[in-house]
């Protein structure tokens, strides 16, 4: 059987979320794609930095912006007018606690607006009902190719749900799809 055409990179203008270990993967597999610069929005109490050098493979570090916010209401609030002001080609945010409706729909009419992609990064099993799609991406073992991940779509408003064996290719800066690693 056929899998599914794979929807990446993701909608624009339009709002996604993802979760599992291999999220900032996505994120940075996304922002490549869609080429551009890119605004990373996240609470001042996270201790964890994005290393230049980690990301270079995908971005140019240059073309990431990154804010820090005192609480989850001002990383929506910056997302919201970073996406409608079509600035950036993605906003990223990383959230701690579950999105409600209304603020899901702000994200998803300013993503619109601005025709930009926003990528919420959330924890497992917290998604928003205004999500367009959710991915759970996470890497999978290969004792011969440590860059082997699994996506799997879990919402899609507007198509079928897969699930995809990728591998990122830095010399095109793309992910390629694979087949699953053997048992």
């Amino acid at each position: 059987m056929t899998p599914p055409s794979m929807p990446f990179p993701l909608s624009r203008g339009r709002a996604h979320e993802v979760c599992g270990a291999a999220a900032f993967s996505f994120a940075f597999g996304l922002a490549a794609r869609l080429g551009g610069q890119s605004l990373w929005i996240r609470e001042s109490w996270e201790t964890g930095k994005i290393n230049p050098d980690g990301i270079a493979d995908f971005i140019d570090p240059a073309d990431l912006l990154l804010c820090h916010a005192d609480s989850q209401r001002e990383v929506l609030a910056v997302a919201e007018e970073a996406l409608r002001s079509g600035a950036v080609t993605l906003v990223v945010m990383t959230l701690s606690k579950p999105l409600g409706l209304t603020e899901g729909r702000r994200l998803q009419l300013a993503a619109r607006d601005g025709h930009a992609v926003g990528l919420a990064l959330i924890p497992e099993g917290m998604g928003s009902n205004a999500a367009e799609t959710r991915w759970r991406c996470d890497p999978v073992f290969d004792s011969r190719d440590s860059t082997l991940l699994k996506w799997e779509l879990i919402k899609n408003k507007s198509g079928t749900l897969g699930v995809w064996y990728v591998r990122w290719d830095a010399a095109s800066r793309r992910f390629a799809m694979v087949s699953p690693a053997g048992k």
